[in-house]
């Protein structure tokens, strides 16, 4: 095997697209491309914008203007302006449209230059409406495909996952691409054209004036919901990423090869460019600022159980090593199905929730967050519940029903003693349960992913480059991450 890096000289004068770049991944990969290659041809970045100058100013701002870019800010100096205006191609453009709304001769451009497409775009908020859910994880993967087979020197296309696609299953999850029309639940079926007629059809007919979208948006998150729900996935996001699964394969088999990279709960940057750095709030850090804040007194997990968790910047290695393991010249032999890589550490080095409960007790014990008043803030412990049942039952005695006391009290008082005291524990009580209705299904989930390919990627990887663009969670101590990278990283960045 030869032992010089591979995976830089592969970006050596190459054409990129890469959607969802002002997203967390989105700008690690810009950045460790443009630092690890800076003979890269062009990376062309569509953002929602209205013209080009709004674009420009766009990517400015959330993505070459972010912390991130020190180091290579640093690196070129003076030049780093006129670096990035020769590198980075901002575009006005969407994955919702045909062509993502790029016309003419930048379009022509575009579609001649590009090798690599990364699409990365999604829109991750779990109850989304599913008219607006299926335009983008969808939709928008077939705009992507339709692009990708404009373009004479393409050479593959990456598509963002995410492990979760496989609902709420139990036990090794393999690495296996959807079948088209598959569904999670026994004795159903699932049609892609069809779902897509009856999100427009239902949206048509509960569309209404202004004053009536309220209602619009309710119904069409309740239609999302339910479809998701009757066909086996537990929310609108993880169920149309699957159908985004599909939609690749079924566009793109046996014409470009296709990747699909799934991870799990993607975390802070663990070694570089900035250990810690994260934008967003991810699954594990709403519990984490609940706790900082002390807005979180208990929490459905069990403490035993393992949360899948993996570092920012190893999906990203794991993302560049599989698209150059994949990349093939034009003509040249295409699978019919697209190859899945889990990026996770489920398997090689499990870290249960009673990790991150321990590191967090240990860092704010360490370093107490001040108060308002000026003095530090106590830590507290938190009550986990294992089952949905122990969890209920303790949210109907120290919630639910101290809160009708409070409200009878109120009515019968008619003071503001009792209606302040109603107020503060009711939004105590309603930040727990949306929290709970979001990530309640991650913090149970029995799931164990398989990474036999990433694995197979990663020992055909020369070793110079198995150290630049690691991706092996056994080469993380979870407890030295989370107490001295992760949750400092999320006081930093997030909780600012």
């Amino acid at each position: 095997m030869e032992e010089t890096s591979r995976i830089p000289g592969y970006f050596k004068n190459k054409g990129i697209l890469i959607t969802g770049a002002t997203g967390f991944l989105g700008k690690i990969l810009v950045e460790k491309i443009l630092r690890v290659q800076p003979d890269v041809k062009r990376i062309y970045l569509p953002v929602r914008a209205p013209d080009a100058a709004s674009a420009k100013k766009r990517v400015e701002t959330e993505v070459i203007g972010k912390e991130l870019f020190g180091l290579l800010r640093e690196t070129h100096g003076k030049r780093f302006h006129s670096f990035i205006e020769e590198k980075v191609v901002p575009l006005a453009g969407d994955i919702i449209h045909e062509n993502l709304g790029v016309e003419g001769p930048q379009l022509r451009r575009m579609t001649r230059e590009l090798n690599v497409i990364v699409n990365g775009a999604a829109t991750t908020n779990f109850y989304e409406r599913y008219d607006v859910a299926l335009d983008v994880n969808v939709m928008g993967v077939k705009h992507i495909c339709q692009l990708a087979k404009q373009c004479p020197n393409l050479e593959v296309v990456l598509h963002v996952s995410t492990a979760y696609v496989v609902g709420e299953k139990q036990g090794m999850i393999l690495e296996r691409a959807f079948k088209q029309g598959e569904t999670l639940r026994m004795e159903t079926e699932l049609d892609m054209d069809a779902e897509l007629r009856v999100a427009r059809d239902y949206q048509q007919q509960v569309a209404g004036d202004d004053a009536e979208q309220k209602n619009e948006r309710k119904a069409m998150k309740e239609l999302g919901l339910a479809r998701a729900r009757e066909l086996g996935w537990p929310n609108t996001y993880v169920f149309t990423k699957a159908l985004g699964e599909m939609m690749l394969a079924r566009e793109l088999g046996g014409v470009v090869p296709a990747v699909i990279v799934r991870p799990s709960i993607i975390t802070s940057i663990h070694k570089e460019p900035l250990p810690g750095w994260m934008e967003g709030t991810r699954t594990i850090d709403a519990i984490l600022i609940g706790y900082a804040k002390q807005s979180l007194s208990c929490f459905l997990a069990d403490l035993q159980l393992t949360m899948d968790v993996i570092p920012g910047d190893m999906v990203v290695n794991a993302m560049m090593a599989a698209t150059v393991a994949h990349a093939s010249a034009p003509g040249g032999h295409k699978e019919e199905s697209p190859t899945v890589y889990h990026a996770t550490s489920s398997l090689r080095n499990p870290a249960p929730y009673a990790v991150l409960y321990r590191t967090g007790i240990r860092y704010f014990c360490d370093h107490p967050r001040v108060g308002k008043d000026g003095r530090p803030v106590r830590t507290r412990k938190v009550h986990f519940f294992g089952t949905v049942a122990a969890f209920t039952a303790y949210m109907l005695l120290r919630y639910r029903l101290p809160l009708e006391l409070l409200r009878l009290l109120s009515l019968l008082s008619g003071g503001l003693l009792f209606s302040r005291l109603y107020a503060d524990l009711d939004r105590k009580y309603r930040f727990v349960m949306h929290l709970v209705d979001l990530y309640g299904p991650f913090a149970l989930f029995k799931g164990i992913f398989d990474d036999a390919n990433m694995e197979r990627l990663r020992m055909a990887m020369p070793v110079a480059d198995r150290l630049e663009f690691n991706f092996d969670p056994n080469t993380i101590d979870w407890d030295d991450y989370f107490y001295k990278i992760h949750i400092p990283g999320v006081m930093k960045y997030v909780l600012k």
